[in-house]
């Protein structure tokens, strides 16, 4: 009530004001009463005015957009206009923190390597990022207040949408055809929706090796161990001669030994799969572990191939002796085993301009056929089962010839046509390759 004393003292100041005027300027007796209240009437009238346009004039800054100041008239219009402005800006304010903070937390979600879809009561979308809006094959921006099972029809989507159970997620194929997705729905607020999205396509494939893999060991495995039982049992019911004994043995030792390879590979793997990465500053001389891989396919071959190696004198090789010497020899046996008698095997080595170095296995083999070249360095992954079996490959070799190139920075090259024969390279870059007594 502050505001009520000063305007009524105004008043009353003007229609004091108002009816002295009208005194002086009287000058009959019996006018001065009438002139008198007639000045003080007109001053009221005045204040009222003045008070009007200052009214009219708050009015009209209220009606606009409020960005200019108030108007700053004295008085009650003054303090109401500087109250009402006052008031405005905080509220501005306010919204402004709100908007920064809905930015941050949208950006962060963003930010997010899963999807994130919100939907309101009708299953409409609200928002999504560009993580969700990839999964779904939707546009952040087109598709709002779009009902979202008009737009994704993977028919487990929208059954998923319709029941009322939401603790486990469904998956199901990616709509654009390149994947799987799997879904989770988080019911919020009032009847809004949080469809949280994650490509697994990785996942499955990754859990799908794993199951073929102990799939493949425990058959691998399996093959020896139910030969080896059989000799045993052959062998304890049955009368044998020498000469059926010493070839059962045979067989044995033959079955133990794949065994034993088998076990020695799956270690190596494992090995280099759960150590660090080979140091750069390490150097190993290339033509002493040649020499070893041409002594042991000479023994391999006996004689059936002709085998050639090239000269690497000289140069050395940054990285671990024994991966490197496993992933050679694992070439250079594969080369043997399946490439006819009489054929020819080659190894070749030369220095690339860029300074790094290529080492080379080809062979005048039966080749491989276009479609699995792929599929070489996945375990166990055979082109021909029984023949890999018959020459005693355990289907790791060119899975540890991977690992071990990929952890020397080097790259795999496999050219190859049936018929033709083929050619395996190991590409080494230039920071793993020196000539002998060459600094880095």
């Amino acid at each position: 009530m502050n505001w009520l004393l000063p305007r009524l003292t105004a008043g009353v100041l003007a229609m004091l004001a108002g009816g002295f005027a009208g005194f002086m300027v009287s000058n009959v007796e019996h006018t001065v009463v009438w002139r008198v209240l007639a000045g003080g009437a007109i001053g009221v009238a005045l204040a009222a005015m003045l008070d009007t346009a200052r009214g009219y004039r708050l009015i009209e800054w209220l009606r606009g957009s409020q960005e200019q100041q108030a108007p700053r008239d004295a008085g009650f219009w003054g303090e109401l206009g500087y109250r009402v402005e006052r008031s405005i800006r905080l509220r501005e304010q306010g919204l402004e923190q709100e908007r920064l903070r809905l930015e941050q937390f949208l950006s962060a979600i963003e930010a997010s390597p899963n999807g994130v879809l919100i939907l309101d009561a009708s299953e409409q979308i609200v928002w999504c990022n560009s993580v969700s809006a990839d999964h779904f094959g939707l546009d952040p921006q087109r598709d709002r207040r779009q009902r979202v099972t008009n737009l994704v029809r993977s028919p487990a989507f929208v059954a998923y949408l319709q029941q009322q159970s939401f603790a486990e997620p469904v998956n199901f194929p990616n709509p654009r055809g390149d994947g799987t997705l799997s879904v989770l729905l988080r019911p919020y607020g009032e009847g809004m929706k949080l469809v949280l999205s994650q490509d697994i396509t990785d996942r499955e494939r990754n859990e799908a090796m794993r199951r073929d893999f102990v799939a493949n060991v425990s058959h691998e495995i399996r093959t020896p161990l139910t030969v080896l039982a059989g000799f045993i049992e052959t062998m304890g019911k049955l009368p044998l001669t020498e000469v059926e004994r010493a070839r059962v043995l045979e067989l044995m030792t033959q079955q133990a030994q794949r065994m034993q390879t088998l076990v020695s590979d799956l270690l190596t793997l494992a090995q280099l799969e759960g150590s660090p990465r080979p140091a750069a500053d390490r150097w190993v001389a290339l033509a002493p572990l040649l020499a070893q891989v041409e002594s042991d396919a000479l023994a391999l071959s006996a004689g059936r191939h002709a085998i050639a190696f090239a000269d690497a004198a000289g140069v050395e090789i940054a990285g671990a002796q024994s991966e490197l010497l496993s992933a050679i020899h694992n070439l250079v046996s594969n080369a043997v085993r399946y490439t006819p008698e009489g054929g020819r095997i080659t190894l070749a080595w030369q220095r690339a301009p860029d300074g790094g170095g290529e080492l080379s296995v080809s062979d005048s083999g039966v080749g491989i056929a276009r479609e699995h070249i792929p599929r070489l360095t996945e375990r166990f992954y055979r082109v021909d089962g029984s023949r890999s079996r018959d020459t005693g490959g355990t289907g790791l070799g060119l899975s540890i010839v991977k690992h071990v190139v990929q952890r020397h920075g080097a790259e795999l090259q496999i050219d190859s046509e049936p018929g033709k024969g083929s050619r395996f390279r190991i590409v080494f870059p230039a920071a793993r390759v020196r000539a002998e007594g060459e600094t880095r």
